[in-house]
């Protein structure tokens, strides 16, 4: 496999790190071709072992620091290498410069793809060394039965023998020292009440078969299998911006798109109160399961069973809408229908950049304005960042 140039996989090369990308790489350049790198940070001159080569672009890991930049530390995993776990990209960086990061990738983002100037406020959240803050795992198995994680853009499977972004529940669950038979993923979780729960391809292994969250004075009951947010401050922290940013009246209706288990429903049923009414619109069977377990004693709260593009033309009229979609976004189709509905406020919480930058310009098109956009570091270590946008509609001319 040889490119243009004639990079091939295995060659080491002297490069400077360029700026970073959306994926959790940085770019460079060597005789004018592409190289994706990890494991660098901009402007640093580093030596690159080229890893993929493909028509466009290579791609390698910075395995010599030849001029380190004064964000580099040393990663706390002995994982985080090149050639070991996917999992984590920034461990060599400094958190707070990892947010710094994050922000240069949503601004670029937004004027590349959504065709917007953006400078995003970034909240961040405890623990702040970026540490053993994920509760929900799905781990894969190698070829001898041990539980790990992949290694990047691969299907190679990397023993660990703990997670240092993991909760400690997590690593002291006893699954990597065991062997495990066939290749199914083990899913592991854990609770703000430190329940734990092993299951694999849906069959309870170990732990109670539902787990207990507490988000404030909120309650949920909620299965294994169903999302919850993997920050374990995550909850408290993304009630509080929604409901700052939704701004809901008592009598509000309001749509709650890809509802999950409820999260957001709970606060914003109880805001809304008695004359409001809070349409929960989820497709996962777990998640809707628990939700009507949730909710059966809330009048003032119906959740709808199906994809969202089904379910919000059921939906006579709406207030504000809130949408939570998975990291492809919402998408054309969704977008004209939450404009069909003429809320006054849409607030839109994404785990993807890139998809939210896409879906603001479908907004800007359809009467509505970027009002306010604010980054939440939830996934410390790796390139993921949550954003949650509020479009209101733009006054008439």
């Amino acid at each position: 496999m040889v490119m243009g140039e004639g990079l091939k996989i295995g060659d080491n090369i002297e490069v400077e790190i360029g700026p970073i990308a959306h994926g959790g790489h940085f770019v460079a350049r060597h005789n004018g071709q592409v190289i994706f790198v990890r494991h660098g940070i901009t402007n640093e001159k580093v030596i690159v072992e080229i890893t993929s080569v493909s028509s466009k672009l290579a791609r390698g890991d910075a395995i010599k620091i030849l001029k380190p930049s004064p964000d580099r530390i040393k990663q706390v995993c002995k994982y985080a290498v090149p050639g070991g776990c996917g999992g984590c990209d920034f461990q060599h960086i400094k958190v707070s410069a990892q947010r710094e990061l994050k922000r240069v990738v949503i601004k670029d983002q937004f004027s590349h793809i959504g065709k917007i100037e953006v400078d995003p406020d970034i909240i961040s959240v405890e623990p702040s060394n970026g540490l053993h803050w994920r509760t929900r795992f799905d781990f894969a198995v190698s070829n001898n039965g041990r539980a790990g994680l992949y290694s990047p853009r691969t299907k190679d499977v990397v023993e660990i023998d703990q997670c240092m972004i993991a909760s400690k529940v997590i690593n002291d669950s006893g699954i990597f020292e065991r062997k495990w038979k066939g290749k199914d993923r083990i899913r592991v979780s854990s609770s703000s009440a430190d329940e734990k729960n092993i299951s694999r391809a849906g069959r309870n292994i170990s732990g109670p078969p539902l787990m207990h969250e507490a988000v404030g004075d909120y309650l949920y009951e909620i299965s294994p299998e169903s999302f919850w947010q993997g920050h374990k401050n995550a909850p408290v922290t993304l009630i509080k911006v929604a409901m700052e940013l939704m701004e809901l009246n008592a009598g509000d209706v309001v749509c709650d798109l890809y509802g999950g288990v409820g999260l957001f429903t709970m606060a914003i049923s109880k805001k809304v109160g008695e004359t409001g009414y809070v349409h929960l619109v989820e497709s996962d069977d777990y998640a809707v399961k628990d939700a009507r377990k949730i909710f059966k004693n809330h009048k003032n709260v119906l959740v709808r069973k199906g994809r969202v593009e089904k379910e919000l033309p059921l939906v006579d009229s709406v207030d504000v809408i809130l949408l939570d979609p998975p990291r492809n976004g919402a998408g054309k189709l969704v977008v004209d229908q939450m404009v069909s509905k003429n809320p006054k406020t849409i607030v839109y919480v994404s785990c993807d950049p890139a998809s939210l930058a896409r879906d603001t310009q479908l907004l800007l098109g359809n009467g509505y304005f970027l009002d306010k956009l604010i980054a939440v570091d939830l996934f410390p270590m790796t390139h993921h960042i949550e954003c949650i946008a509020k479009f209101i509609k733009a006054p008439k001319k």
